[in-house]
């Protein structure tokens, strides 16, 4: 195949000419006039750049490009050197995106031939993944509201209560009228501590007075300020008291942290070393978002408060999640990312084989449900992230590494392996809500304003009936299981 002739320059240096021929990956060669280098990737230090590109990219290579120029002190045949001994890439603008240009080996002329593929992909998003690949890291992106805590205010409890009441009131079965009468006891007790702290910065706990504690939380940005919290953490009853605007009591909310959030945040940062890159993509308000998160989060060790309000995505209700849009600054690529959430459809089709789904949170409903399940709910999303994380790095160093290495420039990323995708690594039996009719359920996110508690959508009750049963524990999983429990042992380093 013949293609056109191109100069490449470094900067404003002109390295030579080459042949550019066109392979179809997103950049039409006919469009190039010129390849410009503005600047280099970092050098790898474990990752091969094909590698890294190989699995970030979807399209395949835009272009390869081979010197017309024979002679092997020409500044074209140091690039290629440096690229290969680095490696690294040399990085040319070309509309919005980065073309990558990898150094490749030629199996035709046995040498340092200066022969280059050429990669389209977004701005930024090499760097970041290339960080994440070298250091075995993952992305993980959260849901809050019914998957990590669940948090109300005087409105929404108002609103659950005369929601049990009105149903009561229709009941004929006297065991569904007791579960409920239960329930709205349950929900007028915390209502009651709620209010206490509404109207006065205190609460009686077992006849302890106990007051708020005032909180600074810094701000996040110039257009941020300063904001003075009062708090009330009662740790017996895993409740945290907090108001989203301090100045409007109507913003006190009552937080339920789920069971087990410490075991496995403590798995994600493990002896001080990261294993996923956090991120939260919720249809919450900001302000209250961001409020959640410091509670999860307190010390920061999940989320630099640097990068809060690029890593907390919120999403307008009605509008479906998306990991493109978390991963619109090109911080991480979707096929490395993990969800865990309580909702399967309130996620792009294309991203919904990356959702592990968990039960909804429900402590009202089902108060015992997290201690009767033999593994916590979050202890099984630890090990299904476990699994998915040693699964992805089995495969990108056993077979992707090992057999990218023979790769010559004649060759095309058809004849290299697939890609590992994190889709590849969740299996059935880790979904969990399949068998307490979770998938659909609609639950609460959060509040739509800091200042107004959005009405609370209902969640069927039939979806949540079987939640007191425990999850299958480790010995009734499927023959599959076993090999999760293989890539569990894998991922532990």
């Amino acid at each position: 195949m013949y293609g056109k002739l191109v100069l490449v320059y470094d900067g404003e240096r002109l390295l030579g000419e080459v042949e550019l021929q066109h392979q179809g990956g997103g950049v039409w060669g006919e469009e190039i006039k010129e390849i410009r280098i503005s600047h280099y990737s970092p050098p790898s230090e474990r990752c091969p750049p094909l590698a890294v590109l190989h699995t970030i990219n979807s399209t395949g290579i835009c272009f390869k490009l081979e010197s017309t120029a024979k002679n092997v002190d020409s500044p074209l045949s140091l690039l290629h050197a440096t690229c290969l001994r680095d490696n690294k890439t040399a990085v040319a603008i070309i509309g919005e995106g980065e073309i990558h240009l990898v150094a490749m080996h030629s199996r035709k002329y046995e040498g340092q031939h200066p022969c280059f593929w050429g990669f389209n992909v977004a701005s930024s998003l090499y760097n970041s993944c290339l960080a994440l690949l070298n250091l075995r890291c993952l992305g993980i992106v959260f849901d809050l509201d019914e998957t990590l805590i669940v948090a109300n205010t005087m409105r929404s409890f108002e609103d659950r209560i005369d929601s049990l009441q009105r149903k009561i009131n229709s009941e004929s079965d006297p065991q569904r009228v007791s579960s409920m009468l239960a329930e709205v006891k349950r929900y007028q007790d915390d209502k009651n501590i709620l209010k206490q702290y509404a109207e006065s910065d205190q609460v009686i706990d077992n006849g302890k007075v106990i007051r708020s504690q005032s909180e600074v939380v810094l701000a996040l940005s110039d257009n941020h300020q300063t904001i003075v919290r009062p708090l009330i953490r009662l740790q017996d009853r895993n409740i945290i008291l907090t108001r989203i605007n301090p100045l409007i009591r109507d913003t006190s909310v009552l937080v339920r942290l789920r069971p087990a959030w410490e075991d496995l945040k403590s798995y994600l940062t493990a002896k001080g070393r990261k294993r996923f890159e956090v991120f939260v993509c919720t249809m919450a308000e900001r302000d209250y978002a961001l409020e959640m998160w410091r509670l999860l989060d307190p010390e920061s060790n999940l989320i630099n408060p640097r990068d809060l309000l690029d890593r907390i995505v919120c999403v307008k209700s009605g509008s479906r999640k998306s990991l493109f849009n978390v991963f619109q600054d090109g911080n991480c690529h979707p096929k490395m990312a993990l969800v865990i959430d309580d909702r399967l459809k309130v996620w792009d089709e294309k991203d919904q084989p990356r959702v592990h789904v968990v039960p909804a949170f429900a402590p009202y409903f089902a108060p015992q449900a997290e201690a009767n399940n033999s593994i916590p709910v979050l202890c099984l999303a630890r090990n299904v992230a476990c699994n998915v994380r040693g699964g992805f790095f089995k495969e990108y160093d056993e077979s992707l590494i090992q057999r990218i290495s023979g790769v010559a420039f004649e060759d095309d990323t058809k004849d290299m392996p697939s890609p590992p995708d994190v889709s590849n690594y969740l299996f059935p039996e880790d979904d969990t809500s399949a068998s307490i009719g979770n998938k659909d359920a609609i639950g609460f996110d959060g509040m739509a304003d800091a200042e107004v508690e959005r009405r609370l959508k209902e969640i069927p009750r039939e979806n949540l009936l079987r939640l007191n049963q425990p999850l299958p524990d480790s010995h009734s999983f499927s023959s599959k299981s076993s090999s999760s429990e293989k890539l569990y042992q894998i991922s532990q380093i």
